[in-house]
């Protein structure tokens, strides 16, 4: 589903990514831990396609060569950002924004817009994802939208245990062997709950660790010192 080889990232001159490979296939999840600053967002941004940043390198999305996608093309093929911290847009009701989004989408996939009556029932269906939680909208957004890759940037950053429940169990409802997860989390208790097939730690612009599951509960106890 996503392959990236020898990826570099620079900003404002100052290089990040320095020659990332990753591999995600569909079925999988994969979680990024990593110590601040050592470039987990900035590959969240460039996945999804944020503009400022300089990239050299190779990402593929099923087969596709990413840099060619708009942000707006990206998200018709499947891929979904969840922020670290989302933004509300100031006169913007929300049901219109998920709508707006969702036949945008279904429209590139060559199915039919939705009338306001079946987007609602599709809402009340998600009632535990709606309301003025953000991080939660976040969730009941990647349920609508239906993406084949969900990237979630430190969604867990501020939430509470109950929170995080409603959240991981958004997330694990949702998976299945046709689409992906790609979660970036400085802690376990996410993982926790949402069972990472692969952890890898990205440190100082590189994956410079991979594991299994355990490689979390390992990390809460060690910490990042001795990794390079």
């Amino acid at each position: 589903m996503l392959t990236i080889k020898n990826l570099t990232a620079t900003i404002n001159e100052k290089l990040i990514l320095k020659g990332l490979n990753l591999e995600i296939k569909p079925g999988e999840v994969h979680a990024i831990m990593g110590p601040n600053g050592s470039g987990k967002s900035t590959l969240a941004n460039i996945l999804s396609g944020k503009n400022g940043y300089k990239t050299e390198g190779e990402i593929k999305y099923e087969g596709i060569n990413l840099n060619d996608l708009k942000i707006e093309e990206r998200a018709q093929k499947g891929i979904f950002l969840a922020f670290q911290y989302p933004l509300e847009i100031p006169g913007v009701n929300t049901n219109i924004f998920l709508k707006t989004s969702l036949n945008s989408v279904r429209k590139a996939r060559g199915e039919e817009a939705l009338d306001t009556l079946t987007f609602l029932k599709l809402i009340k269906e998600n009632v535990g994802f709606s309301g003025g939680e953000k991080k939660k909208n976040e969730i009941l957004q990647m349920k609508l939208l239906e993406p084949k890759l969900s990237i979630l940037d430190e969604t867990d950053s501020g939430l509470d245990i109950d929170a995080l429940r409603i959240v991981a169990d958004g997330v694990n409802s949702y998976k299945n062997k046709e689409n992906a997860f790609l979660i970036i989390t400085h802690y376990q208790r996410l993982l926790d709950y949402i069972k990472p097939d692969y952890i890898h730690v990205l440190s100082a612009g590189n994956i410079v660790k991979t594991g299994n599951a355990d490689l979390g509960k390992q990390l809460e106890k060690t910490g990042y010192a001795n990794l390079s």
